[in-house]
């Protein structure tokens, strides 16, 4: 193992239980919004269930980061400051943010992390973020695994990158198509994700090139075969997309994540304690996704696209080898009642739950679309849903009792993984046992007991000098002050990390700023203008037309994807994109840097 750095699984949080559901299935760190300025509108959540997730994660060294990830008007900004020194003061161990006019603002000691909607997307960019005193950046998800390495290799910030999850289409940060067509602003958390509808593509004659396709629609991520390679290219946080998801999304998905980090990195590279056993073997394909594809890891690829439907596929099961009037059956695998299925149908997206299964015939709820050589897809897997329904497992840190005598005092001590250690001595008036072995045996199991605590008591170490009869009701007593005091002790021994934003004057990377820039207030004008560069234009936000405007802004091309790359076309042929209500948008191919853009 050639880092010895810290390597953190980062998990979503909706709400107050999906961040413990997080931290008890594996996760090192949850990121969470909290009552406003998130950019997930429809995640929000108050002080009170915030400091509840710190204090549960702090126990396990865990940590727990707020996204204040939305740009801000001017009064905004003074709520937003007023919310971060209220997280400050719950213990939130960094804050997530977009907008540079906080870094003019009066902040409390607290670490700044700069989010993914900065356009995190060059060496130059995270150099600058970094001498403006962000603690850690939050790479731009289009980034391959030599560009990240060439990041990392040139600072010395902490590099987090996406690994599992729905893709956005454009550069985060750079998308305002759903703002342009809706006033729904992707930038203050409440995108209505037009990439996930069909388009069609036509030319300047308005023939059609592609039809009522979903052009813009991406496979989701999963770069857990990458883990190695993102941790040598010296990623240390490794982020799962998600806020929005359920709790069984959670479980499966954090779960797998932490058996793979767990087969690649030492026991002193983890970044919290505890051990986890999920009482069930999870697997991403069975949890909703698009399919999947590693994005640009490894460099431009077709397998990203998912041109015939933006919805749920799921596993691949088996291809249909018979097809009756009411029943179907498979060449390979299999399926079980209340399953769902779903299959293309002349590149048509269909699907139907299973209402029985009898041997190897398959009834479904609607047999129509399905004929000899069609894909079977499973994008329900009743059974595996209902066992993550019913999963309980508990996080647990390893601990040990011992029992000593000093003078007319029995001593417990407790002492976890760590080293912490509570202890409790009770005058010893206890009469002697007469049955000294059912007595110890009574000692042993009694103060082994920790079903409902964040603690594994893995040996009960008796040494005395005789051996008292205790009931077991004081037994139990002992027990609980020590696992509640030893858990306190957990959880006042936590440090945050203070870092104050001290004002910098180093040159910005651009000189004239437009509304890509995302500037909504003064003092994010201030902070730029203090980095010698000019706000030419306001954010779009701020009422400014989209016409004419870059509304998009995507590594993803429409082109490469159809076969019709034209890379070295000197005469390139003007291309539009139709929307489903006849809305037009021109399209311009920077092949250059292989970008696409999005004009409005």
């Amino acid at each position: 193992m050639t880092n010895a750095k810290k390597i953190e699984l980062l998990a979503p949080a909706k709400d107050k239980s999906s961040a413990i559901l997080a931290i008890n299935y594996g996760a090192d760190a949850v990121y969470i919004g909290a009552n406003a300025f998130g950019a997930r509108a429809n995640a929000k959540n108050p002080i009170e269930d915030i400091k509840e997730v710190i204090d549960y994660a702090h126990k396990f060294n865990a940590k727990v980061y707020v996204t204040i990830n939305t740009i801000l008007t001017d009064e905004e900004l003074k709520q937003a400051v007023e919310l971060i020194h209220k997280l400050y003061e719950i213990k939130a161990d960094a804050i997530i943010i977009q907008d540079m006019g906080l870094l003019e603002c009066e902040l409390p000691p607290i670490e700044i992390f700069a989010s993914t909607q900065c356009h995190n997307d060059s060496l130059e960019k995270v150099q600058f973020l970094e001498k403006a005193g962000f603690s850690r950046v939050i790479l731009a998800r289009e980034l391959s695994l030599d560009e990240i390495k060439n990041i990392s290799d040139n600072t010395s910030i902490e590099i987090e990158t996406f690994i599992h999850g729905a893709l956005c289409v454009s550069y985060s940060g750079q998308c305002y198509l759903s703002y342009a067509i809706g006033k729904r602003s992707a930038n203050k958390g409440e995108c209505a994700q037009p990439c996930r509808k069909k388009y069609s593509l036509v030319d300047n004659k308005g023939n059609f090139i592609a039809k009522d396709k979903y052009l813009l629609s991406l496979k989701d991520f999963n770069a857990s075969n990458r883990l190695q390679d993102l941790i040598d290219a010296g990623v240390t946080s490794f982020k799962i997309e998600g806020r929005l998801k359920d709790e069984n999304y959670i479980k499966n998905i954090i779960s797998y994540y932490r058996q793979k980090l767990d087969e690649i990195i030492s026991q002193d590279q983890k970044a919290s304690l505890g051990s986890i056993t999920p009482d069930f073997e999870p697997n991403p394909e069975k949890t909703f996704n698009r399919g999947f594809s590693e994005y640009f890891l490894k460099g431009r690829n077709k397998g990203i696209f998912s041109f015939d439907t933006q919805k749920a596929i799921g596993e691949k099961i088996g291809m249909v080898d018979f097809v009756s009037k009411n029943y179907f059956t498979l060449d390979n695998g299999s399926l079980s009642q209340s399953d769902g299925i779903c299959f293309f149908d002349n590149n048509e997206l269909k699907g139907s739950n299973i209402n029985q299964v009898d041997g190897k015939k398959i009834y479904p709820q609607n047999i129509k679309g399905l004929k000899k050589g069609t894909v079977i897809y499973r994008n329900l897997d009743f059974e595996f849903e209902k066992k993550l329904k019913s999963s309980s497992s508990k996080r647990k840190i390893e601990a040990k009792i011992s029992i000593t005598t000093e003078k007319n005092f029995i001593h417990f001590e407790i002492e976890d993984e760590t080293g912490l250690k509570s202890s409790q001595k009770i005058e010893n008036t206890f009469e002697l046992a007469q049955n000294e072995e059912k007595m110890l045996s009574n000692i042993q199991s009694q103060l082994s007991k920790s079903q409902d605590g964040i603690f594994d008591i893995k040996n009960v170490c008796i040494n005395l000098d005789s051996t008292p009869f205790m009931p077991v009701s004081k037994l139990n007593e002992i027990r609980r002050n020590l696992l509640f005091d030893l858990e306190q002790k957990r959880l006042d021994t936590y440090k945050t990390q203070e870092v104050q934003i001290q004002k910098t004057d180093h040159d910005y990377i651009y000189q004239n700023l437009d509304f890509r820039a995302n500037i909504l207030n003064q003092k994010a004008c201030d902070f730029y203008k203090r980095h010698h560069a000019q706000t030419t234009q306001m954010a779009l936000e701020s009422g400014i037309s989209a016409l004419e405007k870059k509304v998009m802004t995507t590594k993803h091309c429409i082109l490469y994807g159809l076969n019709m790359c034209r890379k070295n076309d000197v005469t390139p042929e003007r291309l539009f994109l139709i929307d489903e209500k006849g809305r037009r948008y021109k399209l311009n191919f920077d092949c250059k840097n292989c970008r696409m853009e999005i004009i409005f």
